[in-house]
């Protein structure tokens, strides 16, 4: 993959993120809005985007390496769980909380397809939905924990009923029994789904213009975070995986998508459930822009 490529993904992120920006300052937003684009894209957009992400063609030969990275993506996010406790333990409650969270869910979806797409072709997006499965089970329990700090088992089948994993479980049985929805259907999930990325930049950039632009950069802190989030994580999990002999496919395909900056839906989750979204976004902004240079940088080591 060239890296212009790369730069051109990045910067149209970070270009349909200042509108977000722009519209805030121009008071074309507010907290009414942005709340209301947030329930849109967590409970419409977000799901129809991972249907659509199943809609593949059904083929035995890819299915043992499915099975495979989906044990690999469960082990790697449940083993980043415990880490980050470990790396954060001595931060503020509301630092801790979203630096665990950037550091354990990445942005397979927004920019992980893209760049393995770039790469790999269709079976680099097919393993990165796959891939992505334990993200979108996990991010609406382990995850919204993070932030609420609710552990009861009422909280766990809330997050279990959240429209994102119902859509993963449509999603598997439609590529599983390889079924076909009717073409109108297809296109309109495909169409709605499609306005998740600029949905969700522009929700950043609106929060984004809530904070002194200085005050973006002026949190070392968040920096340690970028280093975890893009650097740390990655090397480990090449190293891990590389002593258990796993297939270079599949290795490449797990360090490639924990190269990733912090998950889009790290700040509107934040806002959701009473997180430090500003903070949440900070990391956003700044792990998306670092990563121009560290996505290429570990590519090139593998």
């Amino acid at each position: 993959m060239g890296n212009s490529q790369l730069v051109n993904q990045v910067m149209v992120l970070f270009i349909v993120m200042m509108v977000g920006f722009y519209a805030k300052k121009k008071k074309f937003f507010n907290i009414i809005v942005d709340k209301g684009l947030s329930e849109l894209l967590l409970n419409i957009t977000l799901p129809f985007m991972i249907v659509t992400s199943f809609n593949i063609k059904y083929e035995a030969t890819m299915v043992n390496n499915a099975q495979k990275i989906l044990i690999y993506s469960f082990l790697i996010h449940i083993g980043l769980i415990f880490i980050s406790k470990i790396l954060f333990f001595k931060f503020p409650s509301n630092k801790q909380q979203v630096f665990r969270f950037v550091t354990i869910f990445c942005n397979v979806g927004f920019m992980g397809y893209p760049v393995l797409e770039s790469i790999y072709g269709g079976v680099g997006v097919f393993y990165a939905a796959i891939f992505n499965i334990p993200f979108n089970l996990l991010v609406w329990t382990v995850g919204v924990m993070l932030y609420t700090g609710e552990k009861d088992f009422k909280s766990m089948r809330k997050a279990i009923a959240n429209p994102a994993i119902i859509a993963v479980f449509i999603g598997i049985i439609l590529f599983v029994f390889s079924i076909r929805l009717p073409l109108p259907i297809e296109n309109s999930l495909k169409l709605v789904g499609s306005t998740t990325t600029p949905i969700s930049m522009i929700i950043v950039g609106s929060m984004l213009a809530e904070m002194k632009f200085k005050d973006i950069f002026s949190d070392i802190s968040i920096y340690y975070a970028t280093v975890v989030r893009l650097l740390i994580v990655p090397m480990l999990i090449y190293v891990v995986l590389k002593f258990l002999k796993v297939d270079e496919l599949l290795l490449n395909i797990c360090v490639i998508l924990q190269a990733m900056p912090a998950a889009v839906i790290t700040a509107i989750i934040a806002e959701k459930h009473g997180g430090d979204s500003l903070l949440a976004s900070q990391c956003v902004f700044i792990t998306t822009m670092v990563s121009v240079i560290t996505i290429p940088i570990v590519i090139l080591f593998l």
